[in-house]
């Protein structure tokens, strides 16, 4: 153990010291008046200074953000984060470290940050956030790897070679023979992947960095510095909506561009600068800001509710899958997600105002599910007779279903939830009923033909 980092440095080790300290003498006499010297030395350790030393000639940028930080100030270091076990999977040493007894990793996972962070890595592994955020794209023994072949077979152009799509070493970061670039590029910088390390335990085929639900060799699972950016780990751009949107936008779930267009995020717009982000955590409160962000509504301590590190925790629909149900099991309790949800609404609002809103987000996910219904209904009809495609994405019905429940669906009931009304409408109600009379006509064509129609009738990349 004697290589692990020290979490805190000589500072608080001499903080720790003078608190123990301090309680002894309260122990005996409960009056300190006489207590006349209280020493606090600052500084680093000499391996600690070494590192900082040497990338601040090296990568000067990131150890300027650093030198900004609370970290920085409360004496913490790269050496207390980035240093490992020798044992350890991630091990490896940088030119500077080159014959010493000292090994770092470039990954740090949240398993570090838990060190000095227990209950906020505890709560973030039970959110959506987590492992659940990489399920889609890495657990591929459960949705049959239908999502990789799209990133390699599909997007990776892998369909022009006609060749057999295989994996090797049962991950998708081993398929052989495909550009990995739309997965690198895309998906897992969101959502997170499975780290695959060389033989020198550095990240190889493009697996590191990755998203929030990222899953390391050493077994741990997720990524802090998605939110708190690495290295100045700043509270107050974790707490502004732009550190949502960098995952949290786009066609398919426009949510940073939703709130912009609420009157939240109108009022963020034009007054956000004057707001106080910087408040200690469950301080953070109404006066700080004259309206919430994403962080104030899904996480944040705002009256009575503490702090969360879990985004499920005040969540009552599911809104990202095919059909909208109360949030259960690991998605959380949807039930209590919107009791919670009412007390942040109860800090600003009233209780008819929030009444409203709600009802308006129970009505859309009703209208919603009524058209994801009649559309599993018609591919069911069309499957029994023979009426579909194998490949769905050469299939006009099948192409049409994803567009419904991934892009217009989700916004209708997005824009629903967050009182956007140009994307519940225009950019959602309005293109699921367009999207779902297209199929419509495609089924009827085919049970009256009793054929699939030899092109496509659709042209286009789906409806934005």
């Amino acid at each position: 153990m004697k290589h692990l980092p020290r979490k805190i440095g000589i500072t608080s080790l001499t903080l720790l010291l003078v608190g123990i300290s301090a309680v002894a003498l309260a122990a005996q006499a409960p009056n300190l008046a006489g207590l006349k010297e209280l020493v606090i030395k600052r500084g680093f350790t000499k391996e600690a200074l070494s590192c900082i030393e040497c990338h601040a000639k090296k990568i000067p940028g990131t150890v300027e953000s650093w030198k900004t930080s609370n970290m920085s100030h409360a004496g913490v270091s790269c050496y207390d984060c980035h240093v490992v076990e020798k044992s350890s999977p991630m091990a490896s040493q940088c030119e500077g470290l080159k014959g010493t007894k000292t090994y770092i990793s470039p990954m740090v996972s949240s398993k570090t940050c838990s060190r000095c962070h227990p209950q906020e890595v505890e709560q973030f592994l039970k959110s959506g956030h987590a492992a659940l955020a990489s399920k889609a794209v890495m657990d591929i023994t459960k949705i049959g790897g239908k999502l990789v072949k799209l990133q390699f077979d599909y997007e990776g152009a892998g369909f022009m070679d006609k060749t057999k799509f295989t994996w090797t070493k049962g991950t998708p970061e081993g398929a052989t023979g495909y550009n990995r670039a739309p997965r690198a590029s895309g998906c897992q910088m969101c959502h997170g992947t499975t780290v695959e390390l060389g033989p020198d335990n550095k990240p190889i085929n493009e697996t590191w960095p990755g998203g929030v639900g990222t899953r390391y060799p050493d077994g741990s699972v997720g990524t802090c510095t998605v939110c708190h950016t690495r290295h100045k780990f700043s509270i107050a751009d974790a707490r502004k909506p732009e550190a949502c949107g960098a995952c949290h936008l786009g066609p398919d779930h426009p949510n940073i561009e939703i709130y912009f267009e609420s009157k939240h995020g109108q009022q963020y717009l034009s007054h956000g600068d004057d707001w106080r982000f910087d408040s200690a955590p469950d301080t953070w409160e109404p006066g700080d800001y004259t309206a919430p962000t994403c962080a104030t509504c899904h996480m944040s301590g705002i009256g009575e509710l503490e702090t969360t590190h879990s985004v499920n925790d005040r969540l009552k629909w599911d809104l990202m899958h095919k059909k909208s149900v109360i949030r259960s099991g690991e998605r959380g309790d949807g039930e209590k997600g919107d009791k919670l949800m009412r007390k942040v609404c109860a800090n600003c609002h009233g209780p008819t105002h929030t009444q409203v809103q709600r009802t308006t987000l129970d009505n859309s996910v009703e209208l919603y599910n009524k058209y994801w219904a009649g559309a599993v209904k018609m591919k069911g009809e069309l499957e029994k007779k023979g009426l579909l495609k194998k490949d769905a994405w050469r299939d006009g019905f099948q192409e049409l279903m994803y567009y419904l429940w991934h892009h217009t669906g989700r916004r209708a009931r997005q824009g629903a939830a967050m009182n956007a009304p140009d994307y519940a409408h225009w950019h959602g109600f309005f293109q699921v009923f367009q999207v779902y009379q297209d199929m419509e006509a495609i089924y009827n064509y085919r049970l009256k033909h009793n054929k699939i129609e030899e092109l496509s009738t659709v042209m286009s990349t789906g409806p934005y």
